[in-house]
């Protein structure tokens, strides 16, 4: 979810004696910027009052839910199928100490029942094996139901849970958009995107109520700022008295509103578009859907969730909501043992979508030669006149990667290559609405795919850690396999001496490609980027300590 309404509320807050006069204290650690970005292994503070009491009466097993906020959530965990069998990570972390259940209704997902260390703590994670990801969250993805080759995009993505589970199940195949408004948040997507190696997904910072509506989508997720409440298990379920203002919710369910209006216009007639948010205030959930609902072309599609459940409401304290809204879904901590989540999934109608906070440059038309505002990538981007020289510097790159790697066309087929300033990425979104959104608008592209090839120091291009991530086992040659131990001393700078040639070889442990290395005079060096490195380093020196 976004954030940016935080940075607005800060100055009218007053800091507690217990936060230092510090902003970044007092907001939820789930809310930070990158490295926290799996809320089940983090232990923050909310900043809002949760008055569950006056829940009491839409709350089904009141004292089962009341046990449950007060114990500490149990991490769960989700394997990216896309990349790997579930069975392998399930043997491999069980061999290594921890215990796992499947949680029933989500497929891939296991609860950890018993961990010698936190699941965040492996190198199958440092690989993006797995997701550390919230049971309740886990819901999403299979409720929007994304088709590989779909046009899907995710209004307000970061970390990125949801979008790489959504990423996960399009098989990589399609476009998926995430749109992200805070640039910090950007930064933690982009992890997670590049740590779990998708390459279907277009990264752009902007906020999603300025998007252009020239390209529309099969499907849109608005998972939206909230106040947060179903979160509260973070904190052992204590609240601080009282719930948000009636001035807070105000500004943010009219926020709230225009980002699900602004869905609807992103979205195909016939299209989807599912409202979720992580709160059990009816004010943000059924109350901002049932306003849209009274003069949008669009339908509740009724959810029957294969997770256990209560049904949306159509009413609450002195306030009546569209009864079509029986039909969503309120997920609770005691459901699944998990966090709270509100589900709505609607499904627009043909007509236009009375949309309040509409710009001109969010209306922009489709430019011709487009197919409903989507286009075939550009080998140049932006494009201009070197779409000449772009293709044959592109050519050279995969031609070396052949040669020196061993990588066959076969897994190459799969990507398109487009150059941008100094650098190639490879992705495999066959189109993208980009070309039919005005230059100079209030969004910009932050990534395409991985970034593939980048130049050395004499401008020629070689391959990426990450493209040797992604390509993983189609690297056949000049491959250095390297223990724990081994890992970790060249990561420290004592590389070991190794039997092969001289030039760039495919590190790798544990039977994946983790980056690129170099072999100077027959002593291997690491070429993995600091950033990536160190993360990687702390996990290989704690498993070196325990003697694993």
């Amino acid at each position: 979810m976004a954030e940016g309404w935080w940075r607005a509320r800060l100055a009218s807050i007053r800091m507690p004696p217990s936060s230092g006069g510090s902003p970044r204290a007092y907001l939820p650690r789930t809310h930070f910027p990158p490295g926290r970005a799996h809320a089940t292994e983090a232990h923050p503070t909310p900043r809002h009052a949760v008055n569950i009491e006056r829940y009491r009466s839409i709350i089904p097993d009141w004292d089962r839910f009341v046990e449950t906020i007060e114990r500490p959530e149990p991490t769960t965990l989700r394997v990216c199928t896309r990349r790997v069998d579930p069975a392998e990570v399930t043997a491999r972390l069980e061999a290594d100490g921890f215990g796992l259940e499947p949680v029933d209704g989500l497929e891939d997902v296991f609860r950890v029942v018993e961990r010698p260390r936190l699941a965040s703590d492996t190198v199958l994670h440092w690989h993006g094996l797995y997701y550390i990801q919230q049971a309740s969250t886990a819901v999403v993805a299979p409720v929007l139901d994304p088709a590989p080759g779909a046009r899907v995009l995710d209004l307000c993505a970061a970390p990125g849970g949801k979008t790489t589970h959504l990423a996960d199940r399009m098989g990589g195949r399609g476009c998926l958009v995430a749109v992200e408004v805070n640039e910090n948040r950007v930064r933690a997507l982009l992890g997670n995107l590049y740590r779990t190696a998708h390459t279907n997904v277009l990264v752009v910072s902007g906020d999603g109520r300025s998007l252009p509506d020239a390209a529309l989508f099969d499907h849109v997720l608005t998972d939206v700022p909230c106040s947060a409440e179903g979160t509260l298990r973070k904190r052992g379920g204590k609240t601080r008295g009282r719930a948000p203002t009636g001035k807070f919710h105000r500004r943010l369910t009219r926020r709230q509103e225009r980002l699900l209006r602004r869905a609807l216009r992103l979205t195909r007639p016939g299209g989807t578009v599912l409202y979720v948010t992580c709160t059990f205030a009816p004010e943000e959930n059924e109350a901002v859907v049932s306003r849209v609902l009274a003069d949008a072309p669009t339908e509740v599609v009724p959810l029957t969730l294969p997770v256990p459940h209560a049904s949306g409401l159509t009413a609450f304290e002195e306030e009546r909501f569209h009864p079509a809204l029986e039909g969503a879904a309120r997920i609770y901590p005691h459901h699944l043992d998990s966090g709270g989540l509100f589900l709505c999934l609607l499904r627009r109608l043909e007509g236009e979508v009375p949309d309040t906070d509409a710009s001109q440059d969010a209306m922009a038309a489709p430019v011709g030669g487009m197919e409903g505002g989507w286009a075939a990538p550009p080998v140049l981007y932006p494009p201009g006149d070197g779409e000449a020289e772009a293709a044959r510097a592109i050519e050279r790159a995969l031609d070396d990667l052949r040669t020196t790697f061993g990588v066959q066309d076969e897994a190459l087929e799969r990507f398109r290559w487009t150059a941008r300033g100094d650098s190639v990425w490879a992705h495999s979104a066959g189109e993208w609405p980009l070309a039919g959104w005005p230059e100079g608008g209030h969004w910009r592209l932050v990534s395409a795919g991985v970034r593939a090839f980048g130049p050395d120091a004499q401008r020629r291009l070689r391959p990426s850690n990450d493209l040797l991530r992604v390509l993983d086992a189609a690297v056949r040659e000049r491959r250095v396999e390297l223990t724990e131990g081994e890992a970790l001393a060249l990561l420290e700078g004592r590389g070991p001496a190794v039997a092969i040639g001289d030039g760039p070889v495919a590190l790798v442990l544990e039977g994946h490609v983790i980056g690129r290395g170099d072999v100077r005079d027959g002593r291997l060096r690491s070429e993995i980027a600091k950033a990536r490195a160190r993360p990687l380093r702390e996990v290989l020196e704690r498993a070196v300590q325990r003697g694993d």
